[in-house]
């Protein structure tokens, strides 16, 4: 079973995007739902991160929020950029895709105490590397999305119960 991390706090987890207003806030708030449903909400916390600054301070798209909306989920918040403190302070990084990974990478510092993963590694289902972004696209692509990152962070939080993080 998942240990608390250092100082007995709870296990933290960032996704990250590349915008912060569809994709990472939504792992975000599935990552929190499974752990609720789980009863384990005061073992995790999580948040979520853009690599780019093109939203910062806007809440999440509302295509995403209605589709989470319409299967039982609600978040809000406000998109914010990836820090380097983020490296620091979260003991896993998420991304959405393969873009957002090299940068998180390339970002990261070599004394970094985060592990940084990718969501789909955990899929059960996997059709691909990436969580496609939606942005650009119409409804099926919010719940194509959906889908991929419920079964995606439900594993995550299965992998780090596990202690095979």
């Amino acid at each position: 079973m998942n240990e608390p991390s250092s100082a007995g706090r709870p296990t933290r987890v960032l996704f990250v995007c590349l915008g912060n207003i569809c994709r990472s806030p939504l792992g975000e708030a599935m990552f929190r739902h499974h752990a609720e449903l789980a009863g384990l909400q005061v073992r995790y916390e999580a948040d979520s991160a853009g690599t780019a600054a093109y939203h910062i301070g806007e809440p999440p798209d509302e295509r995403s929020v209605d589709t989470a909306r319409r299967r039982g989920i609600h978040y809000s918040g406000r998109a914010r950029k990836l820090e380097r403190d983020d490296f620091y302070r979260f003991d896993h990084i998420v991304a959405m895709d393969r873009s957002n990974l090299e940068d998180i990478q390339a970002r990261r510092p070599a004394d970094a105490t985060a592990e940084v993963h990718l969501l789909r590694a955990f899929d059960p289902e996997p059709d691909g590397e990436d969580v496609p972004d939606p942005y650009y696209g119409g409804p099926d692509g919010f719940d194509d999305v959906h889908d991929i990152v419920d079964r995606a962070t439900r594993a995550l939080l299965r992998h780090l119960e596990d202690g095979s993080s």
